[in-house]
């Protein structure tokens, strides 16, 4: 008889799932799209957890569907192209990107407010707190057993009720009337925050994260592929309602900030401006503690799934050995600061981010497809995204920018989408031809 996990179980499995995917970055785009969206907010909000939460649990599903891993799941392209994409994506969301930026953002947020300019200017500061922070992080990510118990139970609730106490005190006192919208949120609120929720790049974290999540299942007593995958769409379905609460209430203090606080630039300092229009002075230490405890979720989550990934890949090293590592070098790539870190990795996030997405919408359908399909939309989305990737890198390639200017939504950032869907049908066809 199949073994299916309890509701208990479940609970503290989606509770550990939104913790790993509630991080800083997901804290900082919804009140900017909530200033921006202004009156429109509920329908832009609508758009943002489209792809911002229904991708990511997406993959996961995908991730459980097909094996447990993401190598397994980009092998239907090619052998070859599983090694090269599994271990250039866990790099990036990893020790080259993805871990730094947990303890670069915590500090910048929670502990740059409180120093003087002369404590920043030297940098010790910075290097005392990521040396604290993954110092931290190690001890909890020692053992991927523990980690349901000690996010799950322990952290994840302690975040909620941190982000419980802005939501209740925003609803309470809302610090003015909601303004009228701006820019691309008049016409098209829907689309935009679409297109915002899918630049958070959560999907690619939830390929990560499946391996996790999956693990965690398996420790339970559950083996079946079935019951594994029934499992994680119930921790799926938990952590999707969690994100879209905390979305929800994000965007709505964005919204209604503008009267107290006026149009800021950037979530970051929308955040810190909400915080000290409802709470004052306390309200930096409040937003320190949140921004904290979710950058330290996901930062336990990364190297947890770039361990066992990397274990995996080269048995003969432990554990132990791998997330020390990962730490360490995650702790030097911190020290260069936030901005050279997002220079040197968004490049290789934007390109890679349309392949994931193609591998995980058409693993759904995969029964009724062949290989040539997953090859053909693969170079289709490919062929797009690869030369994104390189503008942002300020390597631009003029007359292909020119040429892909007549593909249907690219001037909205989802070019990829069109070569994507034509390289799938001239990969069916070829396939039904030989």
């Amino acid at each position: 008889m199949m073994r299916e996990m309890s509701t208990k179980e479940n609970i503290a499995i989606g509770l550990m799932m939104f913790a790993l995917f509630l991080g800083a970055g997901n804290l900082i785009f919804p009140p900017a799209m909530g200033q921006a969206a202004g009156v429109n907010v509920w329908m832009a909000t609508v758009g943002f957890l489209t792809t911002g939460v229904g991708l990511p649990v997406l993959a996961v599903i995908a991730i459980a569907r097909t094996g447990g891993d993401l190598q397994t799941l980009a092998s239907k392209v090619n052998p070859l192209f599983a090694v090269a994409f599994t271990l250039t994506v866990y790099l990036a969301i990893g020790p080259f990107f993805g871990i730094p930026r947990t303890s670069t953002v915590a500090y910048e947020i929670g502990v740059v407010p409180f120093l003087s300019e002369g404590l920043l200017d030297s940098g010790l500061t910075l290097f005392i707190y990521t040396v604290i922070f993954f110092g931290i992080t190690y001890m909890l990510a020692l053992n991927p057993a523990k980690l349901v118990g000690r996010i799950g139970k322990v952290l994840t609730p302690i975040l909620l009720i941190l982000i419980a106490i802005f939501a209740v005190k925003g609803f309470l006192t809302p610090m003015g009337e909601i303004p009228h919208a701006l820019d691309a949120y008049q016409s098209a609120p829907l689309f935009k925050g679409f297109l915002e929720g899918y630049l958070t790049m959560d999907t690619i974290a939830a390929l990560v994260f499946g391996i996790v999540v999956i693990s965690r299942i398996t420790e339970q007593g559950i083996t079946e592929k079935k019951a594994i995958a029934v499992a994680t769409i119930k921790a799926g379905l938990i952590a999707g309602l969690g994100l879209s609460i905390v979305y929800l209430v994000l965007a709505y203090l964005g919204a209604s900030s503008v009267a107290s606080i006026g149009y800021l630039d950037n979530g970051g300092a929308i955040l810190s401006g909400v915080a000290s229009a409802l709470f004052g002075s306390t309200g930096a230490i409040i937003l320190g503690l949140v921004i904290t405890f979710a950058c330290l979720t996901t930062s336990i989550g990364l190297v947890s799934a770039c361990g066992e990934y990397f274990v995996k890949l080269m048995p003969s090293l432990s554990y132990r050995v791998v997330i020390a590592i990962l730490c360490l070098f995650s702790l030097t790539m911190a020290n260069m600061g936030l901005s050279q870190l997002i220079a040197f990795s968004l490049p290789i996030l934007i390109a890679i981010y349309p392949i994931a997405m193609v591998l995980i919408l058409l693993s759904f359908i995969d029964k009724i497809i062949h290989s040539n399909v997953y090859i053909g939309a693969i170079i289709g989305a490919a062929i797009v995204s690869i030369v994104d990737g390189l503008a942002i890198a300020s390597i631009e390639i003029t007359f292909l920018h020119d040429l892909y200017g007549y593909i249907p939504l690219y001037s909205e950032g989802v070019g990829w989408l069109v070569p994507a869907v034509i390289g799938g049908i001239i990969g069916y066809f070829i396939g039904e031809k030989k």
